[in-house]
């Protein structure tokens, strides 16, 4: 049995798809709530996977989220000891700027169903091995990351080019949001903070627009999550079978 430590900086961010698979593989989950505390202190000591999810705070805003910082800090030290560690939108970026790598504010918004592709190396990887060579994934950022030195790209987009890395063998960064549901993404396009950055105008039309698509798209988006996530858990400790013994 693994314990996995997840970062978690808002409550509409959730480990979404991904809970039910850390749990069926009998892994132990604790959460730091970085939203609820935010001077909380966590340590690694005796976890053996970190998971470090979105939030709608950016690299550079440092001064107003110490916690970035903290994270950032125990990416590095993760990083040294070993431990998987899969970073999901702001995650991937906290990765990358703890490994030097900048982190920006794009030109314009990534928001709903994106076309992406894996990159050779992504054909190759054992985790993102699963993706076609086109795949439709749920966006929402406006930050991008350049890659760490001596991180592989592993997929890439149009408007966003640098969707996914890995770092060694089991440090993995993605910008999309694999691990989004109907659920959650139903609840993301009710967000007020989201409304607004749809344009309030526009907002209900592109509400229509991305959830006619997500219904579309949710299909194959979950079978690829279970794919993805399932194989990312294999880096992890697995749990032992029970032996049993019988008397005669």
């Amino acid at each position: 049995m693994a314990k996995v430590m997840v970062f978690q900086h808002v409550p509409y961010e959730p480990l979404g798809t991904l809970d039910p698979l850390i749990r069926a593989a009998r892994h132990r989950i604790r959460y730091v709530n970085f939203g609820r505390d935010p001077n909380e202190q966590p340590s690694l000591r005796g976890y053996d996977g970190l998971v470090v999810l979105g939030g709608p705070m950016n690299i550079g805003q440092e001064a107003n989220y110490p916690h970035l910082d903290v994270e950032k800090a125990l990416i590095r030290e993760a990083i040294e000891l070993g431990i998987p560690i899969l970073g999901i939108c702001l995650g991937a970026q906290l990765i990358a700027s703890s490994m030097g790598a900048d982190v920006r504010q794009m030109d314009e918004r990534e928001v709903g169903w994106t076309e992406l592709a894996p990159t050779p190396a992504g054909g190759a990887d054992k985790v993102i091995q699963h993706f076609g060579s086109s795949e439709m994934v749920f966006q929402w950022h406006e930050y991008t990351f350049e890659l760490p030195s001596g991180a592989e790209l592993l997929v890439s987009g149009q408007q966003c080019h640098n969707q996914a890395f890995r770092l060694n063998d089991n440090v993995y960064g993605f910008q999309f949001h694999l691990e989004a549901n109907l659920p959650l993404i139903q609840r993301w396009l009710r967000l007020p903070q989201h409304l607004e950055e749809l344009g309030l105008e526009q907002a209900e039309a592109r509400i229509e627009s991305i959830w006619a698509q997500t219904l579309y798209q949710m299909d194959r988006s979950l079978a690829l999550s279970h794919q993805v996530f399932s194989q990312f858990l294999s880096l992890l400790p697995a749990v032992k079978a029970q032996q049993v013994f019988f008397h005669r």
